[in-house]
C-alpha cells in the first residue's frame, strides 16, 4: 500500500561553487525541480524547497591557486553569482543556503561523529602521493603526468582529458606534483571509509523491489552498483579545506566533499526553521524528492541513504527523478573548453526571456537519456509555439474582447453543442496535466498546457467571430467569453512551467493569485470584469540574435584554446643522446591518397633517398590529397612499421598543432635531396 505523506521536502543538488551555473545545470535539476514545488504550491501542498552551493573539496582549491586568491574568496564569489543566477530565472527556493555556513560546519561534524561513536566506519591504511617540497599530500587532481593509454601529457591523477579514461594516480607515467612541479612519492596515510558493502542487504531490495516507480535511468545505474558488489568509500582525506574530521589524531584531515556535502541539505533546512528542522527530516509522514543530474546518482540513492540510515534517525528518499545529461549544440557541455550557455550572462544577452530558456529545456528535457539545445531550436520554439500558438490565441482573444467590448468580460450565452466539446477538451486537460506532473514527466506536462493554447486558437478560428459579429452579435458574446476563460485556464496551467509569462498574462487579465484547482472551470472570469491592457505575452526571435550566441560560443571556445595552449607547460628534460635516436628525415610526397572507410587517414608515398615507403597519416581534416603531392615533408624514419587500416606504416609525417587543433605538415624552406637528414 501506498503510504500517505503530510509534506514534501524537495531538494535540488548542490551546485559546485567554483563556477557559475550553465544551461545543462538547468535542464537537468533546477527547472524540473521548480516545476514540481511550484505545482504543489499551487495545489495547496506543504511544501519546502532547499538548496545552497557546495563549497569544500579540491576543485576550489585549484581554482584558489589559479586566481592566486583564497578558497573563501573563490566560494564567496560563485555562492553570489549562483544565488542571483537562480533568482533570475525564478528558481523559487525557500532557502538557498552555503556548506561553509556555521550550522552546517557544526551539524556535518556531529553527523560524523555519531557514526564513528556508533562504529559504523572502518580505518584502513593506503598509500598516496606525498609533495614532500610542499609538505602536504596531494589530491588526484594536484598530479599529472603520462597517459598511460593514449601517452598524452598533462593527465590528472583521476582522468586524462584527452582520451578520457578514469584513472588511478600510480598509474601516471612520470608523475609530478602541480603545486611544487617535484615529483611526488608514496607515503601511509590513514583514513575513515563508510562501508557500503555491509549496507548493500538492505539497500539492494529497498531500491529494486521498494521504488519500483524510479526513472529507468535511475534504477540501471543503482543495479549496475549492486551487480559490481558495492566497496567502502573513504569519508576523509587529506586536505587543508573543508570541515576538519571531529576526531583525535585526524590532524590535516577533512571530510570528504562527498560525505560533507549532502548533510548541506539537512543544516540548510536547519538554518532556515531551527526549531522545525526535524518535522521535515525525521517525521515518517514528510516525503523526501531529490532532484539531481545522472552524475549524482549513486550518491543519491546509495550512498546518502547508507549515510541516514547508519545516523538511524533520518528519513529515506521516496523518489530521486534524475535526469540525464544535456549537450549544447551537438557537444558535449564543457566548462574547461568554456562550450557553455552561462545562466548569468544569458540574463544579460537577452533580458525578460527567462520563461523562452525555461521552455525550451523543458520541451528538450533530457529525462530517460541525453538531449540536445541549439540555438536554432530555440528560436524556432519560441517562434513556432511560444508566439504562434500560444501568445496568438492570447492576443486575439484579449484584443477582440477589447475592439468589441470595451475590455469587459462579456455576458455568455446559450452554448452551441461546438462549445460544450471544447469545453470538454480543456476541463479534460487538468486530470493529464496533474497525472504527469505527479509522475515527474515534466517534458509531456508542459505540452499538455500547451495544447490548451492550440484548441483556443483552433476554436476562434473556427467559430470566426470578427464575421460573426456581423450577423449574430450575442453569438460573439459567448465565443469570447469561453475564449477568455481559456485565456484565464492558461495562466493556471503554466504557472509552474513559465512563471513570468503567467503572471505577466494574470495583470492582462486584472486577476489575482490564481488556485491549481480552478484549472479546468469556465467560471473563472465574471461577467462584466474589466480586464487590463492587452500586450504581446511573447516576441518573435530575429536570426541575428542566435546567429549572436552561436558566435559567441565559438568565440569563447577558441579563447580557451588558444589560453590552453600557451599554459601548456614545456615537456620534462630530456638527454640530447634521446634526440638523437630519432632519425628524422625529408621526403618528397609522390602520391596521396584517402584510406578507404577512414575518414582521418591518408596514404602517402615518400620518396625518402633510398626507396619508396609508405606512410599512413591522420590529417586527412586537414589537407586534400592532391595539394600534398609534390611538396617536401619531415617524417620520423626510424620507428617500427605498425599497421594501420590493414596499411603497413613506416613512419611518422611530422606535423605542428595549432590552439585550435589545426595541424600543419613539417616542410622546408627550399628543396633538398629526399632522404636528407634534420639536424
Amino acid at each position: 500500500m501506498k503510504q500517505t505523506f503530510n509534506r514534501t521536502l524537495v531538494t535540488a543538488a548542490l551546485p559546485y561553487a567554483n563556477g557559475g551555473v550553465h544551461i545543462g545545470h538547468l535542464a537537468g535539476v533546477y527547472v524540473p525541480a521548480d516545476i514540481y514545488v511550484r505545482y504543489l504550491r499551487l495545489r495547496g501542498r506543504e511544501v519546502l524547497f532547499i538548496c545552497g552551493s557546495d563549497e569544500h573539496g579540491v576543485p576550489v582549491t585549484i581554482r584558489a591557486r589559479k586566481e592566486g586568491c583564497t578558497p573563501q574568496e573563490v566560494v564567496d564569489r560563485y555562492n553570489h553569482i549562483i544565488r542571483e543566477s537562480f533568482e533570475g530565472f525564478g528558481i523559487s527556493f525557500d532557502f538557498f543556503g552555503r556548506t561553509t555556513s556555521p550550522t552546517h560546519r557544526q551539524l556535518a561534524s556531529d553527523f560524523f561523529r555519531t557514526l564513528y561513536d556508533k562504529g559504523e566506519f572502518v580505518e584502513k591504511e593506503s598509500e598516496q602521493y606525498y609533495d614532500e617540497e610542499a609538505k602536504t599530500f596531494l589530491a588526484d587532481r594536484y598530479i599529472t603526468g603520462e597517459c598511460p593509454h593514449c601517452h598524452a601529457e598533462g593527465a590528472y591523477g583521476d582522468q586524462c582529458e584527452k582520451c578520457g579514461t578514469a584513472l588511478s594516480p600510480t598509474e601516471l607515467i612520470n608523475p609530478r606534483s602541480t603545486v611544487s612541479g617535484s615529483t611526488p612519492v608514496l607515503r601511509k596515510t590513514r583514513h575513515w571509509y563508510l562501508p557500503l558493502d555491509r549496507h548493500q542487504q538492505w539497500l539492494e531490495p529497498w531500491i529494486t523491489q521498494d521504488h519500483k516507480d524510479w526513472r529507468s535511468n535511475v534504477m540501471g545505474q543503482c543495479k549496475s552498483w549492486f551487480d559490481m558488489g558495492l566497496q567502502p568509500r573513504a569519508v576523509s582525506r587529506d586536505l587543508d579545506w573543508g570541515i576538519p574530521v571531529p576526531v583525535e589524531g585526524a590532524d590535516g584531515k577533512v571530510l570528504y566533499v562527498w560525505f560533507d556535502a549532502p548533510i548541506g541539505y539537512i543544516s540548510n533546512t536547519k538554518e532556515l526553521l531551527p526549531d522545525s528542522w526535524e518535522k521535515w527530516w525525521k517525521s515518517e509522514d514528510t516525503r523526501l524528492v531529490h532532484f539531481i543530474g545522472k552524475d549524482n546518482i549513486v550518491f543519491h540513492c546509495i550512498v546518502f541513504p547508507a549515510m541516514l540510515k547508519a545516523e538511524g534517525s533520518y528519513i529515506l528518499p521516496d523518489n530521486v527523478p534524475a535526469n540525464e545529461f544535456l549537450n549544447l549544440e551537438d557537444k558535449k557541455i564543457s566548462t574547461s573548453r568554456n562550450w557553455a550557455v552561462w545562466l548569468d550572462e544569458y540574463l544579460k544577452d537577452l533580458p525578460g526571456k527567462q520563461d523562452v530558456l525555461r521552455y525550451v529545456l523543458t520541451a528538450n528535457a533530457p529525462e530517460t537519456k541525453d538531449n540536445n539545445f541549439t540555438w536554432r531550436d530555440f528560436q524556432a520554439r519560441n517562434n513556432n509555439e511560444l508566439v504562434a500558438v500560444y501568445g496568438n490565441f492570447v492576443n486575439r482573444a484579449l484584443q477582440l474582447t477589447k475592439k468589441y467590448y470595451d475590455g469587459v468580460v462579456p455576458a455568455r450565452g446559450t452554448l452551441t453543442d461546438f462549445d460544450r466539446e471544447i469545453i470538454g477538451e480543456f476541463t479534460d486537460v487538468k486530470a493529464r496535466v496533474e497525472e504527469l506532473l505527479e509522475g515527474f514527466r515534466f517534458r509531456d506536462a508542459q505540452k499538455e498546457a500547451m495544447n490548451l493554447a492550440r484548441i483556443g486558437n483552433k476554436y476562434l478560428a473556427d467559430s470566426e467571430p470578427w464575421k460573426v459579429i456581423k450577423t449574430d452579435p450575442e453569438r460573439v458574446k459567448t465565443i469570447l467569453n469561453l475564449s477568455l476563460q481559456l485565456v484565464a485556464n492558461l495562466a493556471i496551467a503554466f504557472e509552474p512551467f513559465l512563471p513570468f509569462s503567467s503572471e505577466k498574462l494574470r495583470r492582462m487579465l486584472a486577476v489575482g493569485e490564481v488556485k491549481w484547482d480552478e484549472l479546468g472551470s469556465i467560471d473563472l472570469l465574471a461577467e462584466g470584469h474589466q480586464l487590463g491592457t492587452p500586450e504581446l505575452l511573447f516576441e518573435k526571435i530575429e536570426d541575428s540574435v542566435v546567429e549572436a550566441q552561436v558566435q559567441k560560443l565559438l568565440d569563447m571556445e577558441a579563447a580557451n584554446a588558444e589560453a590552453n595552449y600557451r599554459a601548456n607547460d614545456i615537456k620534462a628534460d630530456i638527454q640530447f643522446e634521446d634526440f638523437e635516436k630519432l632519425d628524422i628525415r625529408v621526403g618528397t610526397v609522390k602520391a596521396c591518397e584517402r584510406v578507404p572507410k577512414a575518414d582521418k587517414l591518408l596514404k602517402f608515398t615518400i620518396a625518402d633517398g633510398l626507396d619508396d615507403r609508405t606512410i599512413v597519416s591522420g590529417i586527412a581534416k586537414h589537407y586534400a590529397p592532391e595539394d600534398l603531392v609534390g611538396r617536401q615533408v619531415c617524417f620520423i624514419a626510424n620507428l617500427p612499421p605498425r599497421k594501420l587500416r590493414g596499411i603497413e606504416s613506416q613512419g611518422m609525417i611530422l606535423s605542428a598543432e595549432n590552439f585550435n587543433g589545426e595541424l600543419s605538415v613539417i616542410t622546408v624552406d627550399r628543396e633538398v635531396k629526399p632522404g636528407s637528414e634534420v639536424k
